[in-house]
């Protein structure tokens, strides 16, 4: 097999070697007598994200909890990605609201963690996190 695009490369005989030489193409083309395959090799991000969503459940609670603690007007609308701060939060009104989430759910939030919860959806999955890590 052949690679076109400038280069050969000999999968049978080295494979660590072709997939090097591969990796550095931007596309390639292998052949043999019966077929012809031909891949785009595209840019894998730099960084990958996995994140293990909340229970709707527990982002409705901790709406409800920085509805109540914010006193909002029951039409405003609290997501889980509404932003504490676009929701008029300052800093003291966000510690309150790590109480209540603590008090509600029986928790302790970490200093540390807390100043990183920055939406609804960030303080849903520390808790979830937090209440699994209790239960163990």
């Amino acid at each position: 097999m052949a690679a076109a695009a400038g280069s050969s490369v000999s999968v049978q005989a080295r494979p660590s070697l072709a997939a090097n030489r591969i990796s550095s193409l931007k596309s390639f083309s292998l052949s043999s007598q019966r077929s012809f395959l031909s891949f785009r090799v595209q840019p894998v991000p730099a960084r990958l994200r996995i994140s293990c969503a909340a229970k709707p459940e527990t982002v409705e609670k901790v709406c409800e909890i920085v509805k109540q603690q914010l006193a909002l007007s029951p039409e405003t609308a609290v997501t889980g990605e509404s932003k504490f701060a676009a929701l008029g939060a300052d800093s003291l009104d966000t510690v309150e609201i790590v109480m209540g989430l603590e008090e509600e759910f029986g928790i302790n939030v970490e200093e540390e963690s807390a100043q990183s919860i920055a939406t609804v959806q960030d303080a849903a999955d520390l808790i979830e996190k937090l209440v699994e890590k209790k239960s163990a």
